[in-house]
């Protein structure tokens, strides 16, 4: 069968939309996320809710718009491996809107379980009702040839063999996981033994939806679910939109990912001599890890000051730390300032969290766009500013206190060696062992001796990486 020529212009003529049936709903509207996040840079995860509400979709097609959108944005690299290899011409070349048709075709065809001809028929319709008639034959034809084989005989066709060399075999993976090859390459150094193939395919994976229920202001028996096998304030929810849980409504309890509580919990379970009063999150947005730290700072008489670099995100960290009563128990404060520069005086807090700006490539199940955003120019910029951010904190803490570096990325760059260069420029810090304060999470040793990585193909969370530092005297 011919490869499918591209259309000369799939343009929507002009005069009104073409004839034909409607799209359906639910894949026009994830049509839109796509575009969306394409044009604007922005996250599928908030482009979602506000696209199903604007189409009114009931729960059923909200779903199906769901997994569409956030499936088709994982896999976006796979399904371009394979549309190139039917297509008469380079995949760059055919208009921005068919190539989002196609994908979303692709998704169905070969993840979902949607009959050949009800892929091929909607996404048709899909293409003529939002582009034009020329693209709706160019997309019929094309997945035509999508769907004569399966996911695994496509891989194996367009995928170079993986037992040739080792960069066939990156490459092979990359198409196989639909991850860029330079990422595939800095997960290669940081998985560990054998794990790349499983972390890779865990990052395709929708993450459950998981709860923190804040101490002092819910109880676990309160969230609907089943509790985390880690953190003792976590719970996975069984279904349904977590803004109905009243809890969540409510603010007392929040939305967040079980490795992103327990870099909470560790800060706060560090063992500490003298005052214990003044905590600070020094890269606090959006909020979750203030919210959790502010309700365990407030059972203890201590407070937690929260810096945020930009506006919009340090109005999230206020809505966050914010109790049903409108007041802030456990807060002292929440600032709009540079965590490299804090309008706080050195050598005054007890704890402090770095909760560094990152890649992250550890959160990848959650924000599959991140993926394609990303590039291996932003690295060197950001291990810069985590450095940066890192001393800060080290110079906030008075000798003594603890400061724990987290990040949302298990590259080396990102961790190991930001704390690593940290340790060996500084006399008056010292590291420090942060697994016991992870009690029951096993394989979880990170880079450096007594830092820990968490993962989602191992314990079901982002990949966390966590290391704590004591400061001492100089």
């Amino acid at each position: 069968m011919p490869a499918p020529r591209s259309p000369r212009s799939s343009r929507r003529p002009q005069g009104g939309r073409p004839s034909g049936r409607p799209a359906d709903p639910a894949r026009a509207a994830a049509l839109e996320v796509l575009r969306v996040v394409r044009t604007e840079d922005a996250y599928t995860n908030l482009v979602l809710p506000a696209v199903i509400a604007r189409a009114r979709l009931d729960p059923r097609d909200a779903g199906l718009a769901t997994e569409l959108a956030a499936g088709t944005i994982r896999r976006q690299g796979t399904y371009d491996a394979i549309l190139a290899g039917c297509i008469d011409r380079p995949l760059r070349k055919v208009e921005l809107a068919v190539r989002d048709v196609l994908r979303l075709g692709c998704h169905q065809l070969l993840a979902m379980r949607v009959p050949a001809h009800a892929a091929i028929s909607s996404s048709v319709d899909l293409a003529r009702a939002e582009v034009g008639q020329g693209a709706a034959g160019f997309v019929n034809a094309v997945l035509r040839k999508v769907s004569q084989r399966d996911l695994d005989a496509w891989v194996t066709e367009v995928a170079p063999d993986p037992a040739g060399s080792r960069d066939d075999r990156m490459d092979h993976l990359a198409i196989k996981h639909s991850h860029p090859r330079w990422v595939v390459d800095l997960l290669d150094l940081a998985a560990p033994g054998d794990d790349l193939d499983a972390l890779l395919a865990a990052d395709n994976v929708a993450p459950r939806v998981t709860l923190v229920a804040r101490p002092g202001r819910a109880a676990v028996a309160e969230l609907p679910g089943s509790p985390t096998p880690y953190s003792p304030f976590g719970v996975v929810l069984d279904g349904g939109d977590p803004a109905r849980v009243p809890a969540v409504a409510e603010g007392r309890a929040g939305v967040q990912d079980e490795g992103s509580q327990l870099v909470a919990i560790a800060l706060a379970a560090a063992p500490l001599e003298g005052r214990d009063e003044r905590w600070v999150d020094l890269c606090a947005g959006p909020g979750g890890k203030a919210a959790l730290l502010a309700a365990l700072a407030a059972e203890r008489g201590a407070g937690v000051l929260a810096v945020e670099q930009h506006l919009h995100r340090a109005a999230l960290v206020r809505r966050a730390v914010t109790g049903p009563d409108g007041t802030t128990p456990g807060v002292t404060g929440v600032v709009t300032a540079d965590g490299t520069r804090p309008p706080i005086a050195a050598g005054t807090a007890d704890r402090v969290l770095v909760d560094a700006p990152c890649t992250g490539l550890g959160a990848l199940r959650r924000r599959p766009e991140a993926r394609w955003r990303r590039s291996p120019d932003d690295l060197l910029t950001l291990v810069l500013l985590q450095r940066r951010l890192l001393s800060s904190a080290l110079d906030l803490v008075r000798p003594g206190g603890v400061v724990l570096y987290a990040t949302c990325s298990p590259v080396r760059a990102e961790t190991a060696e930001v704390v690593g260069a940290t340790v060996t420029s500084r006399d008056d810090v010292v590291l420090q062992d942060v697994r016991p304060l992870l009690p029951g999470v096993s394989g979880a040793d990170g880079p450096l001796e007594g830092t820990a990585q968490l993962w989602p193909h191992r314990h079901g969370t982002d990949a966390m990486f966590l290391a704590l530092l004591r400061r001492g005297n100089a």
